[in-house]
């Protein structure tokens, strides 16, 4: 057996506990590795927290900046060289381009590095595959991604989403929201199959538990209408439906829609008192609007059209809540179109992933305090088309 699939086996028959202990055994036996630890990303993409167990835990590293941070923002492995003549290698923990954390492995020299980096590499790509699965039966990774106590509201949250971050040949998405540790009403969601992205950016009503309930209610009654294999304007009636059945009017969501087609870029939306949505096309942003329809929830059997929209290989979306967009400076000035044009513009370099918590960075700044007083979400969407001839 070689080297690389016996650290695969490994891997795939620890305990869902014991992953990091399991890769460490095998990194040392296979790989002469010399010290191995998990950090990974916590909710806020502020710290990258390391896996371990109290009172012998390590210190955070900073998701941002440091050799970690270099290997987790670019998404490539990244060597420090250490004076006493060892290496310590840092490598991506990710999962079809949603961005764990790091493994950090330290080998005995560069030597070592040059003949395992490779091999090293794929088997971080395999320890993110084992924790999303070993997370449906221990609540070791999710603790340690938590550099602050989450509130029950953004518990519920959290779980509801479908990750921070994805990737296809087609599309790279990135999302984030603030603040991370008390999220109550904002969400997303999306689902893609062989043919199809559907993509749901919903602007949550209320505070607290409250809005986490009706955000809870609306996304799983999106969810079973589209695994009933429905059109977009009939998913939103059935939801629609469903929100209005249990509150009678009395809260309502606000949804933005999509159903993209991977091969042509044609989508039909669906506008429902939507957050908003701007296009970096050739180097403009501008606002896209639709045709307004009402929330869902607000009143009984509401009907619901789907319009036409296209993207273009190289188009940006990004989708922002109001707790964005009318957010107000400390002279009451709101964020609006223009602040957020010159965010999208000052961040068009970096992938996707980083679009979102970069944004809401710049956010900060014009609030002028760091804790918002509305949930804040951002959500990118780089269309990169399908390539003649894929499928």
């Amino acid at each position: 057996m070689n080297r690389f699939v016996a650290a695969e086996r490994a891997l795939r028959t620890a305990a869902p506990d014991a992953l990091l202990d399991a890769t460490r055994a095998v990194l040392v036996e296979q790989y002469g590795a010399e010290d191995v630890e998990l950090f990974l990303a916590d909710y806020g993409l502020s710290v990258l927290q390391p896996v371990s167990v109290p009172p012998h835990t390590l210190e955070p590293l900073p998701v941002h900046n440091g050799p970690a941070g270099r290997a987790f923002g670019s998404q490539r492995p990244y060597c420090e060289d250490r004076r006493d003549g060892r290496a310590r290698l840092h490598l991506p923990v990710s999962v079809r381009g949603d961005r764990l954390g790091v493994l950090s492995v330290t080998l005995p020299g560069g030597e070592a590095v040059r003949r395992y980096e490779a091999e090293l590499a794929d088997l971080a790509d395999v320890l993110g595959h084992e924790v999303i699965v070993a997370e449906r039966d221990t609540d070791l990774y999710l603790r340690a991604r938590r550099k602050d106590r989450l509130t029950l509201a953004a518990e519920m949250q959290w779980q509801l989403l479908p990750g921070r971050s994805c990737s296809r040949p087609e599309y790279e998405l990135g999302a984030q929201l603030e603040p991370a540790y008390a999220i109550f009403g904002d969400n997303f969601d999306w689902s893609a199959t062989a043919d199809h992205l559907m993509l749901y950016v919903t602007n949550g009503m209320g505070e607290g538990i409250e809005a986490s309930l009706l955000t809870n209610l609306a996304i799983n009654a999106l969810r079973n209408a589209r695994r009933a294999g429905i059109s977009i304007a009939d998913q939103a009636a059935l939801a629609d439906q469903a929100v209005y059945a249990h509150y009678r009017g009395r809260c309502y969501l606000s949804v933005l829609m999509f159903d993209f087609d991977l091969a042509t870029g044609r989508a039909s939306v669906v506008d429902a008192g939507s957050p908003r949505l701007l296009r970096l096309r050739d180097g403009t942003v501008e606002a896209v609007t639709f045709d307004a329809q009402l929330p869902l929830g607000m009143f009984e059997e509401t009907d619901y059209v789907a319009q036409d929209f296209r993207v273009r290989p190289g188009d940006r979306l990004v989708f922002v809540s109001d707790g964005v967009h009318a957010v107000a400076s400390p002279k009451g000035e709101a964020y609006g179109d223009a602040a957020l044009a010159r965010a999208i513009q000052s961040t068009r370099l970096l992938p996707a992933a980083e679009v979102p918590r970069a944004i809401l960075r710049e956010l900060t700044g014009h609030r002028g305090k760091p804790a918002p007083d509305d949930d804040a979400l951002v959500v990118c969407l780089d269309w990169h088309g399908r390539p003649a001839g894929g499928s």
